[in-house]
C-alpha cells in the first residue's frame, strides 16, 4: 500500500475509487470553477514567518468552537450525497469525527439520515438546513434535527438556487447511477465500490426518502428535489428557524461584510465565511480573500469561521491567524473517505493535526492562543 503523507495522496486514491460521477460531483466547481481553484490557491500566497530558539515544548492545538471543545479548530463541512462516496459514508465520517474530537456536519442532502448517524455515534453531531418550498417539511427537519439532540443547526443561505456545474451535466449525475454506455463502463472498473454499494440499504436520500408525501422512490425523488431549493429565502426567515430551532444557529454563506453585519443582527452564534466550495456564483472572492474584512467588521461581535480550500494543517493556522475561530473540511474529508473509508478520514485528521501542530513549532507557538497575524509575513495576508 502507498505510502499515505498529505491530503493529495488520499485525492489520488479516491480518484481511482470511486465511480467518475461521484467523484466529480465532490471535486467541481461551477462554470470555470475559478473560485473553486482560487479557493485553495490563495492559501499558497500567504507566507508564514519562521522563528528560532523558542521554547516549543507542550504544544497543543485545542481550542472551542461554538463552546464546543475541539482537538483542534476544524469541523466537518456538510456535504451532500457523502455516502456515495462510500457505502454508509456520512456515518463512517461522523464516527471517525467523534474518536478525534471535533464536530460532525451532516447534510441535508445524505444519503444517511439524521437518525442512522444518530444511531451511530454518541455525540452530538450538527445539521445543515436547506429550506426548501415546503416549509412543513423544513420545520419536520428542524424537529427531527433537535430529537437527535444535534448540537448546532448550520443554516445554508447561498443555496436558493442552484449554480450550473458543468461536470455535472455532462455525466448526468443522479442517484443511482444513470446506465448509461460510459457509466457502466466506468463502474465496470469500480468493483470494490459496487459491492459495498450492494452491501448496504443506504443508497437514497433518506432525509426525505420516506419523510415527504409522494417521494416514495428515487424518481419521484429527483423530481420533488429539482423544484424544492427556494429562491424566496430571505432574512425574515433566519427568525423563524432560529424560534423553531432553539438551540445554537450557524449561518453558512457568509462572503460580504454587509451580510456579515446582518447576521450579527439576527442573534446567531457564528457566520462561516463560504462562497459554497466554489459550487455556486464563479467569479466570487476566494473565502480566505474574504475572511478578513468580515473578521474586521464583526469579529468582535460574532464568532467568525470559515470553509473553502482548506487542505492542509498549514492552511487551518492561516486562516486562525487571519481571525476564523474556526475552520471546515469538506473536500478533504471527501477524498479520505473515498480513498479509504473510516481509515482515511482518520489518516486525514492526524495528517491535518500533524501538520498544525508542526507549523505552529516552526512560528514559535505553543497555543492557538498565541497565534495572530504576527505569524504571517508582512505583504502576504490579504488585504483587509
Amino acid at each position: 500500500m502507498a505510502v499515505i503523507t498529505c491530503i493529495e495522496d488520499l485525492r489520488v486514491l479516491a480518484k481511482r475509487r470511486v465511480p467518475r460521477m461521484f467523484y466529480d460531483y465532490a471535486d467541481t466547481g461551477s462554470w470555470t470553477e475559478s473560485t473553486y481553484r482560487a479557493n485553495e490557491a490563495d492559501f499558497q500566497s500567504i507566507k508564514l514567518r519562521q522563528r528560532v530558539a523558542v521554547n516549543i515544548d507542550q504544544r497543543s492545538g485545542a481550542a472551542k468552537m461554538i463552546g464546543v471543545d475541539v482537538a483542534m479548530p476544524v469541523a466537518i463541512a456538510p456535504v451532500g450525497s457523502t455516502g456515495m462516496q462510500h457505502a454508509d459514508g456520512e456515518i463512517l465520517v461522523a464516527r471517525a469525527a467523534q474518536k478525534f474530537g471535533i464536530p460532525f456536519t451532516l447534510s441535508t442532502m445524505s444519503i444517511c439520515s439524521i437518525e442512522d448517524v444518530a444511531e451511530a455515534v454518541k455525540s452530538p453531531f450538527w445539521f445543515q438546513l436547506y429550506v426548501m418550498r415546503d416549509r412543513g417539511f423544513t420545520e419536520r427537519l428542524i424537529d427531527r434535527a433537535k430529537a437527535a439532540g444535534c448540537g448546532a443547526l448550520v443554516l445554508t443561505l447561498d443555496l436558493q438556487i442552484l449554480g450550473q456545474r458543468h461536470k455535472d451535466l455532462k455525466n448526468g449525475l443522479s442517484i443511482p447511477p444513470k446506465p448509461t454506455i460510459a457509466n457502466l463502463i466506468n463502474l465496470a472498473t469500480k468493483i470494490p465500490w459496487c459491492l459495498e454499494m450492494l452491501g448496504t440499504k443506504r443508497r437514497a436520500f433518506r432525509n426525505i426518502v420516506g419523510h415527504v408525501e409522494g417521494v416514495h422512490d428515487m424518481s419521484s425523488l429527483t423530481e420533488w428535489t429539482h423544484r424544492q431549493f427556494d429562491p424566496r429565502l430571505n432574512w425574515d426567515d433566519v427568525e423563524w428557524i432560529k424560534k423553531r430551532w432553539g438551540g445554537k444557529l450557524i449561518l453558512k454563506g457568509i462572503q460580504d461584510v454587509e451580510d456579515a453585519k446582518i447576521a450579527v443582527s439576527t442573534g446567531a452564534d457564528a457566520l462561516i465565511v463560504s462562497n459554497h466550495g466554489g459550487r455556486q456564483l464563479d467569479g466570487a472572492e476566494s473565502s480566505i480573500r474574504a475572511l478578513p474584512a468580515v473578521v474586521d467588521a464583526v469579529g468582535s461581535k460574532i464568532e467568525v469561521h470559515m470553509d473553502g480550500g482548506i487542505r492542509s494543517g498549514q492552511d487551518v493556522l492561516k486562516a486562525w491567524a487571519l481571525g476564523a475561530r474556526g475552520t471546515y473540511i469538506g473536500r478533504a474529508m471527501v477524498y479520505a473517505l473515498g480513498a479509504m473509508g473510516e481509515a482515511g478520514m482518520t489518516k486525514a485528521l492526524e495528517i491535518i493535526r500533524n501538520e498544525l501542530d508542526l507549523t505552529m513549532a516552526f512560528c514559535g507557538k505553543t497555543r492557538l492562543a498565541d497565534v495572530g497575524p504576527d505569524v504571517i509575513l508582512p505583504g502576504t495576508a490579504p488585504s483587509r
